[in-house]
Formats: C-alpha cells, structure tokens, sequence
C-alpha cells in the first residue's frame, strides 16, 4: 500500500485538482502517461521540517517503483522505506490527458491511484520493466509560453461531493461606495482626463471580476525579495516540497499555485496561472483542512534582476486578496520593498501578513529587537498593526526551515481564511486608495462659488460696458429736452429750431470714435468674465477650476455682439417720452402769456396808427405780464420736470442694466452654477466614496445652489 498511499496524500503535488476535474480520459484506457521535464534525473528533494543523511530520503519518505512524486519522492505517511535510484522516465508519442478524478479511481492496473504496488504508467508501452519517474518540481527557469509540461495527478474528492461554489457577495456599504465610484467616474469623465480616472475605473473593473468568481476561496500571495525564504515557506504550508527552493538566484521565475480545495480553477484563470504551475498541498482530498478555501500563491521575487519576474509581482499584487510578505533579518529594511510596495499598499493592512523569516538565525534576544525594529518601520510607512484586537496588518516572526513560529502562522491564516472576509477587503482597501489618489481633485481647499457680491460686480460691469449709465442720463436730457420745448415760450422755441436746422445733432459718433467704443466695450465685458470667472472657480481643484474657466469663455463668446443687439432692443422706445399730469396746464399757461404778448402789442400797434384811443397803460401792462409770465413758467416747469426727467432716466438704466445682467446670467452665469452643481453632486458621490461625510469645503454646494438664482 505504500506506493498508492503515498500517490493519494500527496493530490495535486504533481497536479491540480481542477485539471483533474476538467482533464478528459486518457488516450490509453486506464493509464496516465507521465512526462518529466528534463531526461536527467532530480535530486531528491527533502520536505519541509525532514533532514535526510547522505545517500537515502528524508524519514518517511522513499523513491518508490511506480509511485511517482515531488523530485521522485513519495510520502507514506510516516512509514519507512529504503530508497531506490529511479530511472528514466519514458516519453508518450501523443499528447497526455489526464483522467477525471473520478475516473481515475477505478481499479485498474497501472492507473494513479491504483491497487498498491501496482506498476505506474509507461509511455509507448515500451520495457514493462522500466520504472517511470514523474518530476513534481516546477521547471522554475523554462519559458512559460512553452509547451505546458503534463504531470501525474492524483484524483481530488469528486465533484458530486463537492459544495456548490457561490460567487462573492459585497455588503451593502461596499456595494454602495462602489456604485458611487462609478457614478462618480461616469460624471467627470467630460472633466477629468483618463489618467485621472484609471485607478478607479481598474477598481471598478477588478470589484466587478472578482464579484463573479468564488466567494469561498481566499486567494494569498507569498512575496518577497531574492533569498528571504518564499518558497520554503510556501512548501512548509503546504506539507510538501512544491516550489523549487535554492542558493541560485532567481529561482523562482514563475508564480505557482497551491490551492487547499476545489473550485479555484477560475481565480486562477484570473491570475493568469498555467495548470502545469497549479498544485495541491499535502492533505487528504477528503480532510477538512483549517486551511480549507486557500489558494496560496509563490511569486518570483519583487526584486529580481529579470523584468519580467517583477512584471509579474506587480500584476498579481493587484488581483490577489491579501498578501504575505516575507523578510528576513538582512533586508527587512529594504528601501524598494517600503518605498515600492509596503508604503503605497499601506491602506491595505488588514489584507497584509509581514513575515520575518530566518528568526533561527539570530541568537539571543536579537529575533525580538528586529521584530520590533520591523514594527517600527512599518509604523513609518503608515500601516496601522494588528495588536490589542485592532484591526491591521498581522506581524510574525518565524523559520520556515526549523518550523518554529509556522504554526501561528497557520493559525493565523486559518482565521483569515475562515472570515472569507479578505476579498471585500481588499476591495475596500482599493476603493479607499482610489478615494485618496482622487481626493485632490474632488475636495476644495476652501469655501467655493459666487458670492451674491460677484454676482452684483459682474453685473455692473457689464452694465458699464453696455452704456447703462449713460443711457440713463441721455433718457433724462431727452425727458427735459422734451419738457421744455412743450412749456417753453414760442420765441425761444423759435431759435431753437432754427439753431438745430443750422447744426443739426445726428446722435452719432465717428466711424474711429464708434470703433474705439466698441473696442473698448469689448474689453470691458471681457475683463468683466475673466473676473467672475476667477473668483467662481478660486479654491476649487484644478480640473474644475479649468472646466469653470472654460465654461466661462464659450459664454463669452458673441456676448458683446449680443449686448450691441440689446442696447437697441432695450433703448428708448419710439415717440415723445410720457408727460406728466401739469404738462397740459404748463402749455395752456404758456399760451396764455403769448396770447397776452399777442394782445398788448396789437393794441398798442393800433394807438400807434390812431385805430384805437391811446391808453398805454393797459397794453403794456398785458405785453409786459406776457413777457415776463412765459420765461416764469418755463423756468417753472423746467423745475418741475427734473424729479420726472431723473424718474425716466434712472427707469432706463434700470432696464438696460437688468437686460445686461439677464444676457451676461444666461450665457455666464449659468453655465458657472451649472458646473458648480456639477462639481456638489461629484463631491456627494465621492463622500459616499469614502463612506464618510467631507467637512472640507461643505458650503460649496449651498453656493453652488445660489450661483443658480
């Protein structure tokens, strides 16, 4: 029995399960064709925790005919055998499919998982006597688009025993924060260039993806830099020597997976990870593991002379759940792994594990000096600890070669993997990164929008440039030009209308005069946007500030023009201005002095020439009271006119000021408020973003609300 005993407790050493789930028959009834990689013979490889003298394997584990495993050993469970030199492996003409798990455990001889002793596989049916060995290391330095190497494989538990695999679930604050990021991503995207936004929309994208895939594995990165102990470690967890483990660096060249149970065949996919890299760790298929639902994963070094090692460091760090970082006594300290990793990752400590491996190396008290000295930095870098039951990263210190410390380790894993809470996490870790790598574009540094007194500012600047003012005060001249031409006396009426036929007025100017004007009135409205412009979009974030100014410009296009139209439109209107109630009264008064005038010279003009009696007393007395009364009443009435005269003015001003302001507020001032709305419902989202409210700058959106009156 120790052949198969060993082949059976070492699933998915030399395969994983899903391959055995997914894997047709093979071509050969009943048989498992085994390939190793290189013809040459393997070392044989101790596991983790075992020594071995010189010349035999390690206690309780021994090469065996026909029972293949990792490097050529097989594990029986404790039980002692002598070691046999195996030989060399035979080659199949055609491709190998692996069986079906539960295909594979039917009795047949010369099949993986077979009676015990039975003959292992032979390719090509050639020399039943020759022995096959199946190399369980990973070919660490071979090209990964090469050829995937086939492996035994022993059967994993069946599929009808296994537990249907439910997708992740989010609660419904991270379900909440993550439908603000992407209304948040989708209402700046007209804003925000997409460099801005590729953090958030990587989150989202990986929130969504991970969502899909299972919710009851928890998926573990082991990093670190060149020679802290990876892989040994890695093998310690899983009972068995899976990850290729030396003094030449890099070993490790591609990230291999170990997966404690079945269903993980996708996160995998995920992560990129070929099924010749995908194992299983030393356990019964049927045991319930503390570690059941882990899928640890040996990343080549984040260090590594090789760019393409460190490639993929960074693309699995991202799409991992949580991450287990090794370090030893020599480079605990390294400026790359704090500056490049430990630091920007600090927000991600309650999905981060630092090891510190090696400890069997520092004598004394030494161990707890650089364990604290570890805590320390990490201090600095910003990732809060675990301790006293505070959430945080976990801080061990342990030696993966003796054993010592592996155990809380494992405990501590078996925790986080029983929580199934590391996925919705880390996710809420990225979610909190992308909020702080968004923040200086969504929060302000201060109160933001117009002020009421802006507003005012820039209407009366566009009312300067309109001519208000002087509209009014020429409204007024024209209400008193009118008055005193209607209770003015007929001589006087008389010269003035002769005067005007001598110099005509036309009311206009120049052609020169009239373009200075213009141009001058251009610059006037121009000033007067650049400055509401500044004052709305002062202490918002950059990207906004510019969209402000923006916004601003495009009204300000054609504003000019369009005041010219509304200066016409709202000038005086046609005819003579409204009179007053004394008006009729004025005039007949004013008549009635020219009559008087009329009257006294006729009769004096008749005493003159014998027609009438000579009385001189009583026409000149008329003509004097004619003379004197018209100049009285228009003197009077030109006193009377100036309260209506200013009346009309200021009411002209009045109503090219608020057409002035209507124009600038349509083309301006809404298009301002409009984005100033636009900036409050983003700084909303991105407050659900960070599942907190933001006190800095709260009153951006009462002003944006009244930047819309």
């Amino acid at each position: 029995m120790t052949g198969a005993v060993g082949i059976a407790e070492t699933i998915g050493m030399t395969g994983s399960a899903e391959s055995a789930e997914s894997a047709e028959s093979a071509e050969t009834a009943g048989t498992v064709g085994v390939r190793r990689a290189s013809p040459r013979r393997r070392p044989s490889v101790s596991a983790p925790g075992g020594s071995a003298s010189a010349g035999s394997a390690p206690p309780g584990m021994s090469r065996t005919p026909g029972t293949p495993g990792v490097g050529g050993v097989s594990v029986n469970a404790g039980a002692s055998a002598s070691a046999t030199a195996p030989t060399r492996a035979c080659r199949t003409t055609s491709p190998v499919r692996i069986r079906r798990a539960e295909r594979a455990e039917a009795p047949v001889g010369g099949s993986v998982g077979g009676p015990a002793g039975g003959p292992a596989a032979s390719g090509d049916g050639g020399g039943g006597g020759e022995e096959v060995w199946g190399d369980g290391l990973i070919a660490r330095r071979v090209d990964e688009n090469a050829g995937a190497e086939q492996f035994a494989v022993v059967p994993s538990r069946p599929a009808s025993s296994s537990a249907a695999l439910m997708p992740l679930a989010y609660d419904g604050n991270l379900r909440s924060r993550l439908d603000a990021l992407r209304e948040l991503v989708g209402l700046s995207r007209t804003r925000l260039d997409s460099a801005t936004l590729a953090e958030a929309g990587r989150v989202l994208d990986e929130a969504a993806a991970r969502r899909r895939l299972s919710g009851q594995h928890t998926v573990v990165a082991i990093a670190g830099a060149t020679g802290s102990g990876k892989s040994q470690l890695f093998n310690t967890l899983a009972g068995v020597t899976i990850s290729e483990t030396g003094v030449r660096r890099p070993t490790t060249a591609a990230p291999i997976a170990c997966s404690w149970s079945d269903g993980a065949a996708s996160l995998l996919d995920r992560l990129g990870i070929p099924g010749r890299l995908r194992r299983r760790p030393l356990q019964h298929p049927d045991s319930e593991s503390p570690l059941r639902g882990l899928v640890l994963i040996d990343l080549p070094d984040h260090d590594s002379a090789a760019v393409q090692h460190r490639e993929q460091v960074d693309r699995i760090l991202a799409l991992v759940d949580a991450v287990i970082w090794v370090v030893d006594p020599e480079k605990y300290a390294d400026a790359v792994l704090h500056e490049r990793y430990l630091r920007p990752m600090a927000g991600h400590a309650e999905v981060t594990l630092v090891v510190l491996n090696q400890v069997d190396r520092l004598p004394g008290e030494a161990a707890e000096q650089v364990l604290d000295d570890l805590r320390r930095l990490l201090d600095e870098d910003g990732i809060a600890l675990g301790e006293y039951g505070e959430p945080g990263a976990a801080v061990l210190a342990l030696s993966a070669l003796t054993g010592e410390g592996v155990g809380e380790l494992r405990e501590t894993l078996g925790q986080f993997v029983a929580e199934r809470q590391a996925p919705a996490r880390r996710i809420a870790a990225d979610v909190d990164a992308a909020a702080r790598h968004l923040r200086p574009v969504y929060v302000a540094g201060r109160r933001t929008g117009l002020s009421e007194e802006a507003r005012e500012e820039f209407a009366d600047r566009l009312a300067d440039a309109v001519g208000a003012t002087a509209a009014g005060e020429a409204a007024e001249r024209a209400w008193l030009r009118n008055a005193n031409r209607a209770c003015g006396t007929p001589w006087l009426r008389l010269w003035r209308w002769y005067h005007d036929r001598r110099d005509p007025i036309t009311g206009r100017l120049s052609t020169r005069a009239q373009t200075d004007e213009e141009a001058t009135a251009r610059q006037r409205v121009e000033q007067a946007v650049r400055t509401v412009a500044d004052r709305a979009s002062a202490g918002l974030p950059a990207p906004w500030a510019l969209a402000m100014r923006e916004a601003a410009v495009r009204g300000a296009q054609g504003l000019p023009e369009a005041l010219d139209e509304l200066a016409v439109r709202s000038g005086l209107p046609p005819g003579r201005p409204p009179r007053p109630g004394w008006w009729p009264v004025a005039v007949l008064a004013q008549a009635t002095m020219t009559l008087l005038q009329v009257v006294g010279g006729l009769w004096l003009l008749g005493q003159i020439i014998g027609v009438v009696p000579p009385n001189l007393g009583v026409p000149v007395l008329l003509m004097v009271a004619g003379i004197v009364g018209g100049p009285l009443i228009e003197w009077s009435c030109r006193l009377a006119a100036r309260g209506p005269a200013r009346r009309y003015g200021h009411e002209a001003e009045r109503l090219l000021r608020e057409a002035a302001a209507g124009c600038g507020r349509a083309r301006v001032l809404d298009p301002l408020a409009a984005e100033l709305l636009r900036y409050r419902e983003v700084r909303e989202q991105y407050a659900r973003v960070t599942g907190a409210g933001l006190a800095t700058g709260a009153g951006a959106g009462a002003t944006a609300g009244t930047a819309t009156r």
